[in-house]
């Protein structure tokens, strides 16, 4: 990896550490609901914001751990045992049954065991009878008995509050009594595209018109992140535009935007916040990415992120998603995973380049990458070809083949 002399970003521009902790600085998690616990699709994915407890006992009573015969222990002692089967219990079977002395009862998996019995022994171990039932082999107390209570206890931890509740927990959260479980909600957000020369995917374009990609890519990323999309919209080049849209965003936690921070003369996002207002526009040491907004807007966070494709694309992985991570309870780090450059590429020493790459996963402990179309922010043809986004740090003004890169997955949700 070359090193650059001048490597050092300048005093003007962030570094997208810098600025990554100013945006989570700037909000919290959202305030917790609670949601009755038989609507698992309302708190499935979501944080839980408080320890889930068992408030019954699971298995609520003692049951059978196979199909066979309840029996009592002390019966087998000289197998084989003849004994007469004196009823059956399927599993959802609410009688109370009783067994006496040198009888047994066929029984199904889950069933409750029957007064008297001490022990299942599975069918397999015997002559499989219905009305008596040869027994070829003795079983101790307890044998295929699952106890009341061997699961969970009443007040044992379930899950612990922190935590994201997924199928692995659904079992446990359902059937520990909780009617409730107390979650923080997953942000819904608007996504709005800037630009008089945007027309929706599928229009016929006039000359000077292109498709709006970026209303559609950023709400699959707000999606594929694990968040809601609330709304997607174009809007035209002026403040007016952008003050309309943004009045009319109830039930909306986050807004992005796109479009309308750079430089240029006709820069909506600018003009509808100026200095001194709730959005502060930064330059942040990367490439691509270098103009951001941010601010909260009527107590919500909004996202000014730059026009261009890629640029956009990025700035959502590296800024946008963390705090909303954050909002919904969840841990707000990027993790990333150490590959090896596969070939050599130059970079713009005094940024942070976010190279958009493929990943050679032939070697999982050695993960190679190579650069996917090239460098500039508009192309979508790279991106769409790219399956990671590599990290080459701002002092570096080329990789070389062999360098070790933080790459960031873009498979499932970036985190």
């Amino acid at each position: 990896m070359k090193t650059a002399s001048n490597g050092i970003c300048g005093t003007d521009l962030l570094t997208p550490a810098d600025y990554t902790a100013r945006l989570l600085a700037a909000v919290e998690p959202l305030a917790p609901v609670r949601v009755p616990v038989g609507q698992v699709a309302d708190w499935l994915g979501r944080v839980l914001a408080e320890d889930v407890r068992a408030e019954v006992a699971v298995p609520a009573f003692d049951n059978s751990a196979m199909d066979g015969y309840a029996v009592r222990a002390d019966d087998l002692t000289n197998p084989p045992a003849t004994l007469p089967v004196v009823g059956d219990i399927p599993a959802g079977d609410t009688r109370a049954h009783r067994l006496g002395v040198g009888e047994a009862l066929r029984i199904m998996t889950g069933a409750a065991l029957p007064a008297g019995a001490d022990a299942v022994v599975q069918v397999e171990f015997t002559d499989g009878g219905a009305q008596q039932v040869r027994i070829d082999r003795a079983v101790g107390a307890g044998t295929a008995v699952r106890r009341a209570g061997s699961d969970l206890r009443p007040g044992d931890p379930v899950v612990p509050a922190g935590v994201r509740a997924d199928a692995r927990h659904t079992a446990a959260i359902v059937s520990c009594g909780v009617r409730e479980v107390t979650v923080h909600p997953v942000p819904r957000v608007a996504v709005i595209s800037t630009g008089d020369e945007l027309r929706a995917p599928g229009e016929v374009l006039e000359p000077g018109q292109i498709v709006d990609s970026n209303g559609p890519m950023l709400a699959a990323l707000v999606r594929q992140a694990g968040f809601e999309v609330a709304r997607v919209q174009r809007i035209g080049d002026t403040a007016q535009d952008v003050r309309a849209a943004l009045a009319d965003l109830a039930g909306v936690d986050a807004i992005i935007t796109s479009g309308g921070v750079s430089a240029g003369a006709f820069e909506p996002l600018k003009a509808a916040f100026g200095a001194g207002s709730e959005v502060t526009f930064s330059s942040v040491a990367m490439q691509p990415g270098k103009p951001q907004g941010f601010g909260v807007v009527d107590g919500r966070p909004l996202f000014a992120l730059p026009g261009n494709p890629a640029s956009s694309f990025v700035s959502f992985v590296l800024f946008a998603a963390p705090v909303l991570r954050r909002m919904a309870g969840r841990d707000s780090a990027i993790r990333t995973t150490m590959a090896r450059a596969a070939e050599t590429w130059r970079t713009s020493p005094g940024r942070m380049q976010v190279a958009r790459v493929t990943v050679d996963r032939r070697h999982p402990g050695d993960l190679e990458v190579r650069p996917a179309g090239g460098a500039s922010s508009h192309l979508t043809g790279g991106l769409a070809g790219a399956d990671a986004l590599a990290l080459v740090p701002a002092e570096t003004d080329q990789v070389a083949v062999g360098d070790r890169l933080g790459i960031i997955d873009l498979e499932g949700e970036f985190c």
